[in-house]
Parts: C-alpha cells; structure tokens; sequence
C-alpha cells in the first residue's frame, strides 16, 4: 500500500519497527492502531502545529519530512531539527501541554496522529507499549545531545560533514541508501540549523564535492567516500545518530 495513503495502518506499516509499534504483540498493535488519526496529506510549507498551541496529539512522520524551529521575541526563526519517517513528533509539549516550537512540511508529507488521552491510557494497558515511548524519549534526549556536538566549537566543514553523515545514518535506518539521498530541506534552512549562513554551506559543499568526497545534485547529495567524510569529523566523538 502506498505510504501517502492514509488508510495504511500500524499491521501493514513498513515504518512499524520504528515507530510506536516495535516490540508489540499483535493484539496490542491492533489496539495501537484503533486510536490512530490519520490526517489528510500536507503539502509543502504547510504548518502542522504552531509555537504555542495546545498539545492533544503526537504525530509519527508516516511519509516526508519536516521542519521544526523557534521564533524569539523578534520574530527570527531558529531551527532546531528536521524530522523524517518513523520519527515521533510533538514531544516537545508533553511537560507544558502545548508545543514549544512550529513544524511545518518540507514537501508532501503524511503524519499518524496519535491522540494524548488515548495513547496515555494505552500506555498503562500496554507496559512494552510505555518501555518504547520511554526508549523513544531517551532518543530524542539522545539527539539534543548531538545536536549540541554538532553545533559546539566545531569549524564549518566539520559541521557540514557531521550533518551529511547524520542523515545517512538516518536513511540507512529507513532502509535507504546511506550514500545516495536527497536534502528536501532548503540551504537556507541548513544554514540556520547549523549556525552558519548559507554561502559558507554552499562554499563547504563545493569543496567537499571538489575533493569527490561527495556529489551535489541538485537537492541530491551523493557521498562518493564515506570513510573520509567520517574522517573529517574525528577525532570528534562519535554521534549516536
């Protein structure tokens, strides 16, 4: 079944090993999946939540990708992360009940929704159901980590070839090829991500794609050499991707 369908549900899911479903039963996936709201397709730059609105649901990626980030005061944008399939988004706003930044469509994209109510109830039904949403939390805590490595005392280049091999560690987890994927976020976006502007992403792109350690397509990256795109990050530590 096509993934951007929104019929497609937790039983017949490839993204079920990722997401909320792994390690269930059958009998509890089935119970997972009767709370489940799927949402119609989004498109590109629509908002899913907004900074600030009350939190009812999770939402797990079921197909695309996203981005999240923070407006200050003056209204400037930081970006904190971008999501993609299998990924639980929302869980920002489970301490205050409602969420802390915006997240928005990067192309066309589809969510599970997952009422808060029902999937707390759930949890208290189901233990292994509540040990993933713990383990789910962990990575996420996991990930701020990273992204704090990423972005500590580190030169341009390293951030770049430490954000290229994130996400090919993230496709090689959806089953993807590690060294051939699209970037469906924009430069300038990567750039705000990364604390650098967007000539000196698209200067370190250049001279990494000179060197042949990757190929730039476009939106498509190609890492030709990953050992020495893993290279130029060391003696850094290594990031739990």
């Amino acid at each position: 079944m096509d993934q951007l369908s929104p019929q497609a549900a937790c039983p017949s899911c490839k993204l079920s090993d990722l997401c909320l479903p792994y390690g269930l039963q059958k009998n509890e996936v089935a119970q997972l999946a009767a709370i489940v709201k799927s949402k119609r397709p989004l498109h590109a730059d629509e908002i899913l939540y907004r900074q600030g609105d009350a939190s009812r649901s999770l939402y797990a990626v079921k197909a695309g990708s996203f981005r999240s980030f923070i407006l200050n005061s003056e209204g400037d944008e930081q970006v904190i992360g971008f999501s993609l399939p299998g990924e639980l988004i929302g869980l920002d706003a489970l301490q205050y009940g409602h969420y802390t930044c915006s997240t928005i469509a990067l192309e066309t994209a589809l969510v599970c929704e997952l009422p808060l109510s029902q999937l707390n109830e759930l949890c208290g039904k189901i233990p292994s159901l509540q040990v993933q949403m713990t383990r789910i939390l962990g990575k996420e805590i996991a990930s701020d980590h990273d992204k704090i490595l990423l972005l500590g005392h580190r030169s341009a280049k390293e951030r770049i070839a430490t954000f290229l091999l994130m996400l090919s560690s993230r496709y090689c987890t959806l089953g993807f090829s590690s060294t051939e994927f699209n970037l469906s976020m924009r430069r300038q976006d990567i750039a705000n991500f990364l604390g650098l502007t967007i000539e000196t992403v698209s200067r370190q792109l250049a001279e990494l794609t000179k060197i042949g350690i990757i190929t730039v397509k476009q939106r498509g990256i190609q890492i030709n050499d990953l050992a020495l795109l893993k290279a130029i990050v060391q003696p850094c530590p290594p990031l739990a991707y």
